[in-house]
């Protein structure tokens, strides 16, 4: 959008909220090293502390990442209650949405 005052333009870029599904495939791209050797996808129904290798640091370093990526603050507590890839990327559309 170009907004123009006083003979002067400027550009304004408007941010869209992320695609649930763009945010669901940067998850999933993400948890993709500690997938179980069984074999499973990781879908939204995923638990990421129970069905994935990973630890408690990691999934820290996977949040931050995905705050950078979509422009958002997961605060800590909501953090702590998210089990499943369906509730992070839930979490992270909604931030989103928001801003």
């Amino acid at each position: 959008m170009i907004v123009e005052n006083d003979d002067v333009a400027d550009t304004v870029v408007l941010r869209r909220p992320p695609a649930r599904a763009e945010v669901m495939a940067e998850i999933c791209r993400q948890l993709e090293p500690f997938q179980a050797d069984d074999g499973r996808a990781i879908t939204g129904a995923t638990v990421i502390a129970k069905d994935l290798s990973i630890d408690s640091l990691a999934v820290m370093d996977m949040v931050m990442d995905l705050e950078d990526e979509y422009d958002v603050s997961i605060p800590m507590n909501v953090v702590a209650e998210i089990q499943t890839v369906d509730e992070l990327a839930d979490t992270i559309v909604a931030l989103s949405a928001r801003r």
